[in-house]
């Protein structure tokens, strides 16, 4: 078992090696909540989601952090006199942990908000000026580039070849490319957004929040760090620049997720190209968008389309297909049910940097050949692929529709495969068969559901 992964700072497949094997560490850059998402956001977090999973399954222990931006210069613009910058943070984060939880992306070990850290990012400002890595002007604090000789390393560029870094009002700034670390407090700011600070009062620039989140909840050195290929330059730049300046080790491997695209152009809010994710999960079904959104490669550029969710709920309905056929064949045996293993070419799949499509092949791959086995009557082959479907739909978070907690469909299925076993077993302590009626008992047992006889009839439930 081996792990490789595309570190975009080496720019090339590294074998996985976490520092502590019984416990993964990964840190991923989460949303500025100044409006609600858009699918490109959603498509983010479900490539992390799928590798959170696979981490998971190969190593038992992921400590996954992502944060929330609720304080940026975006959110204080957007803020309005009846809805005060902190609130407009609140209502979009819950927006966004809607759209998350919709389709199945598992909720962070830990999600803390930049607010909550301010105290942290003024020691981690503290350290860099003490290093000579930073100096204050006028009140704001900024990040001395040229004080660091890696300064690019992560983009590979060179210093004289950046973009100036962007400034309101870039007070004293000793160079262009220079990054604000602390941005002293302006005329016409709500009080209620600055901080006291050794250099005045403020609020932290956006970079210093990362590096101080990741510190915090991870060490100073951590196995991955993630996000999206647009905040390669100058976010995560910046963010390893200070770390390691401050003595960090910082990340040990980089991962980037591909972008969503509109007729081959980024889709983001200020180009105003952007879906909303609530007005696509209003008219898909979640698991088909969450099909639909990994079924491309994680770095790779996804153009969303109708196209793609017609095709992803066909593929969905193929699954579902051949699982109620097994079913039926099993004559609902709940134990068919169970996960069994992952087949060895879907490891392989997913071993090599997510490859998430290759996977989801062999996932379709034993779907035909389980439907094969029920035509040629090998229930048992038949019986083996449901259960390796199964665990595949599990790490992929695509079992929702089969899950015994859902609700709709799926919950209607239980329910009636459920009461057909009560009336089987009804029918065989009818015939005084106590052999059967313990049989079914047992079986439904086997599945977690629990019977409870009483005078009004059998209950079913299931076990918590």
């Amino acid at each position: 078992m081996t792990v490789r992964l595309y570190d975009s700072k080496a720019q090339d497949l590294r074998d996985f090696v976490p520092l502590d094997p019984s416990n993964v560490t990964v840190y991923v850059c989460g949303p500025t909540v100044q409006s609600g998402p858009h699918i490109g956001h959603v498509r983010a977090a479900l490539a992390f989601d799928l590798l959170r999973r696979w981490l998971t399954h190969r190593f038992g222990r992921v400590t996954f952090v992502r944060n929330v931006t609720d304080i940026d210069d975006k959110v204080l613009a957007n803020a309005t006199d009846t809805e005060p910058w902190w609130a407009l943070a609140y209502r979009m984060e819950l927006e966004f942990t809607r759209a998350y939880a919709a389709i199945g992306i598992l909720a962070p070990t830990y999600e803390p908000r930049a607010t909550a850290s301010v105290t942290q990012m003024q020691e981690l400002i503290a350290e860099l000026v003490d290093r000579g890595h930073a100096y204050a002007a006028s009140g704001d604090v900024y990040f001395d580039v040229r004080s660091w000789p890696a300064y690019g390393e992560l983009t590979r560029q060179s210093l004289d070849a950046m973009e100036p870094a962007v400034d309101a009002d870039p007070r004293g700034k000793r160079d262009p490319r220079d990054f604000a670390l602390w941005k002293g407090a302006k005329p016409g700011e709500p009080a209620s957004a600055t901080w006291a600070s050794a250099w005045g009062d403020g609020r932290p620039g956006w970079h210093i929040e990362c590096s101080a989140m990741s510190r915090r909840y991870l060490g100073p050195e951590f196995d991955i760090h993630g996000g999206g290929l647009d905040l390669r330059f100058p976010h995560h730049e910046n963010e390893l620049a200070q770390s390691t300046a401050a003595g960090d080790g910082f990340a040990r491997y980089w991962v980037h997720n591909g972008l969503v695209t509109v007729d081959g152009q980024k889709m983001s809010k200020s180009l105003g190209n952007f879906t909303l994710a609530a007005d696509v999960l209003a008219e898909h079904d979640p698991t088909v968008v969450r099909y639909a959104l990994a079924a491309a490669h994680y770095r790779s550029n996804l153009d969303v389309s109708e196209k793609g969710f017609a095709e992803a709920a066909s593929a969905l309905e193929r699954i579902s297909t051949f699982r109620q056929r097994v079913l039926r064949a099993a004559d609902a045996d709940p134990t068919v049910v169970v996960p069994g293993k992952v087949p060895a070419a879907f490891g392989a799949a997913m071993d090599d940097d997510l490859g998430v499509p290759q996977a989801i092949a062999v996932l379709h791959e034993t779907v035909r050949s389980g439907n094969a086995a029920i035509d040629e009557g090998d229930l048992d082959t038949a019986i083996a692929a449901h259960r390796s479907v199964a665990a595949m739909l599990g790490i992929l978070g695509l079992d929702a529709p089969e899950a015994a907690t859902a609700t709709g469909t799926a919950d209607t299925a239980l329910g009636a495969l459920v009461q057909e076993m009560i009336a089987q077993r009804a029918r065989a302590r009818a015939d005084k068969d106590w052999a059967a009626a313990d049989r079914i008992r047992d079986a439904v047992a086997a599945a977690g559901i629990t019977l409870e006889d009483t005078p009004a009839g059998t209950h079913w439930s299931i076990d918590a």
